[in-house]
């Protein structure tokens, strides 16, 4: 903890922290969840659809701020999987509609046992106290970022 109170400089900055923090977060989340052939983008992307109703590829590209190549690619890879569904837009036939399929919930739902799992052990040096506070600075924080 001391190491934590003489932090200067970049390193003593939220935005450091929180993007190294990330980083590591990010690897160890995606060697977990590569058990069930998916990266991060993908359970991104599968996040995204379970939040609302069907999207086309072109929207959920703007809606994750990602190139519309590579949602295709990803939904590509998803629809392989079974994870989602393309459907044509019946109101404009040049648009692919994305829906999450009941093994993409099944295959959501494990990647959140498994960051679920990873929080416990980011967090164990914490209270209980102290993890709540952390999560509800990240909940503004992600809100105020137009976050899920």
């Amino acid at each position: 903890m001391d190491d934590v109170k003489r932090a200067t400089g970049l390193p003593a900055t939220v935005v450091f922290r929180l993007g190294t923090l990330g980083s590591l977060a990010g690897e160890r989340f995606a060697e977990k969840i590569e058990a069930y052939d998916l990266k991060l983008k993908h359970a991104g992307m599968m996040t995204a659809l379970s939040l609302g109703p069907a999207i086309s590829q072109q929207d959920l590209a703007a809606k994750m701020g990602v190139a519309p190549s590579l949602v295709v690619s990803l939904a590509d890879h998803l629809e392989a999987l079974g994870a989602i569904q393309r459907v044509r837009d019946p109101q404009d036939r040049r648009r692919q509609v994305l829906t999450l399929t009941e093994h993409g919930r099944e295959l959501l739902g494990k990647c959140a046992a498994a960051a679920r799992a990873l929080d416990e052990e980011f967090t164990a040096a914490l209270t209980p106290d102290q993890i709540s506070a952390l999560q509800q600075a990240l909940g503004i924080l992600t809100a105020q970022a137009g976050l899920p």
